[in-house]
């Protein structure tokens, strides 16, 4: 494996042929199906859904990446797609909660128990797995997240129905495995949004999520998409309490919040994700900018425990950002390893 490999936290903009992307940047993330963004016609929209993600895979390679996903092409949000198609919600009576950000949300109503009934995105894994030699990643809603993101109708309690989204999650992620993954990701921004829930019954939901899995495992925690919630604290509120978590690798986001890289050393046993990409802004930094923000986490953590990636999804950036960020990302880890390389060099 490469040291300090790069890679997307998920999602790359989607083309302007494939969705109405001024209407998707002026909403918050849909949590029910949000068919109307799409610009393809129904009989047409998989096969021009394959075709973006091509040329996603694509943008990727030419920018030098070296664990590849999707793009998250198929998605109308990084957690819809497989939320709406579990069973025991009522999709055609949505219910609503309120955001992160304070404003009330339509989001899937559980009527019934939360049951998987097919595989969701086995079929995206496996586009992916054909299209690329490079190693692969590929993301799933966590859990508590989507427990956060639903009106419970019927379970006694949150932490119940959290426990049946696990078991979704876990029968998903067991199959993403098979069809090639070498890295599941499960997307937890409500853990970061709502800490005291999370610490009560998200850690439980996520230690089913990933039980019995043998392949590696990420968990990626963010302050909300920049381009829809702008400013972020120095600080996380839960990441400390991720040490122990049953995944291997944790995602979060330095670039935009300057984070202080010191409380990455409360994290000695997990493989870092670390997001260097500020996408608050369609500027695209330097190389020179990128290293340096990875050399803000080095004391802390040494490079075999590094992944380079984007702070958080991608989804919202004009696509000529997006790929001089990847380059920049690519340029700027290579910096990085030369300088650790020379070293090692000096050393022998």
């Amino acid at each position: 494996m490469t040291l300090l490999p790069t890679s997307l936290v998920g999602s790359y903009p989607q083309p302007e042929w494939l969705i109405d992307r001024e209407k998707l940047s002026h909403q918050m993330p849909p949590r029910v199906r949000a068919a109307s963004l799409w610009r393809v016609a129904p009989q047409w929209l998989d096969r021009a859904q394959d075709d973006a993600t091509l040329l996603a895979i694509r943008a990727q390679e030419r920018a030098g990446l070296d664990i590849l996903t999707d793009g998250e092409m198929r998605r109308e949000s990084y957690s819809n797609r497989f939320a709406t198609a579990l069973e025991g919600v009522d999709l055609e009576n949505p219910g609503t909660v309120t955001s992160r950000s304070g404003h009330a949300v339509t989001v899937p109503r559980v009527t019934g128990k939360i049951r998987r009934k097919h595989p969701v995105q086995v079929r995206d894994m496996e586009f992916l797995r054909a299209n690329t030699d490079r190693q692969t990643k590929i993301t799933v809603p966590g859990p508590f997240t989507m427990s956060q993101q639903a009106q419970n109708d019927y379970y006694p309690t949150v932490d119940e129905m959290a426990v049946d989204y696990a078991a979704a999650v876990n029968a998903e992620i067991k199959d993403l495995f098979a069809a090639g993954a070498d890295v599941v990701q499960i997307d937890e921004p409500w853990m970061e949004a709502r800490p005291e829930e999370a610490q009560r019954y998200g850690l439980t939901a996520l230690a089913r999520a990933v039980e019995g899995i043998k392949g590696t495992t990420a968990l990626h925690i963010c302050f909300g998409y920049a381009a829809l919630v702008p400013g972020r604290p120095a600080r996380y509120s839960f990441l400390e309490k991720l040490a122990d978590a049953p995944v291997q690798q944790i995602s979060i986001e330095t670039a935009q919040s300057k984070l202080d890289c010191s409380v990455l050393a409360n994290l000695p046993k997990k493989t870092i994700i670390l997001g260097v990409i500020d996408l608050s802004t369609p500027e695209v930094e330097s190389a020179d900018t990128v290293a340096t923000r990875i050399r803000r986490a080095l004391p802390y953590v040494s490079p075999e425990r590094l992944v380079i990636a984007t702070d958080c999804g991608m989804k919202y950036l004009p696509a000529e950002s997006a790929f001089g960020k990847m380059q920049a990302m690519a340029a700027g880890a290579n910096a990085i390893r030369a300088e650790i390389q020379s070293a090692a060099r000096h050393h022998a």
